[in-house]
């Protein structure tokens, strides 16, 4: 079984928001799969659904905690279905990167990335591999500000073209492990 974990704050507020591209690529491999992503698990703390990715079984995962707790629900998940590392894959905005660039990595350090900090700390590793969906750079000083913004209208067409390509990434990594689906999509 894999487990794709889409990074993201709960509530109507951080809808569409730079730091929510992990749910709107969860959203999007749920909507492709037939998924419902509509059952909130208290035990999980975050909305879970099940089903078939790229001829597998999944997971789809949707943190509740808020972005900087997201741990604790990834680490839930993984402790129930007893999983490997290499079952999981964290989806998650990336500052580093320009709207719409996407990045697969194996593992190494958060980056600074908060939620992904979480996760690393709760499994107890920092061999996570992660999809970073690039939402472009900000001033220091003002990266909270930025991050909670939402997408001008051309950055936002960017992100429409890059939620469907992250999915196919997702798909490709459930499909054929990290090392193919960076070969492919780390361009």
């Amino acid at each position: 079984m894999k487990l794709i974990a889409g990074l993201g704050n709960p509530g109507r507020r951080y809808a569409g928001s730079r730091h929510n591209v992990g749910y709107d690529v969860v959203d999007e491999l749920a909507r492709r799969a037939g998924i419902d992503l509509s059952r909130h698990d208290r035990d999980f703390q975050g909305l879970v659904g099940r089903g078939s990715i790229a001829s597998a079984d999944a997971l789809l995962l949707k943190p509740m905690t808020y972005m900087n707790l997201s741990g604790q629900s990834v680490a839930a998940v993984f402790r129930f279905y007893k999983l490997e590392l290499t079952d999981v894959l964290v989806v998650q905005d990336d500052l580093d990167l320009p709207v719409g660039r996407i990045r697969l990595r194996a593992g190494g350090s958060a980056g600074g990335h908060r939620g992904l900090t979480d996760v690393l700390r709760h499994l107890g590793s920092d061999q996570v591999q992660r999809l970073r969906l690039g939402i472009g750079n900000v001033q220091r000083g003002t990266t909270v500000d930025y991050v909670l913004s939402h997408f001008d209208p051309e950055e936002r067409e960017l992100m429409e073209l890059a939620v469907p390509k992250a999915a196919d990434a997702v798909e490709c990594w459930v499909r054929a492990g990290i090392e193919a689906a960076m070969n492919e999509f780390n361009a």
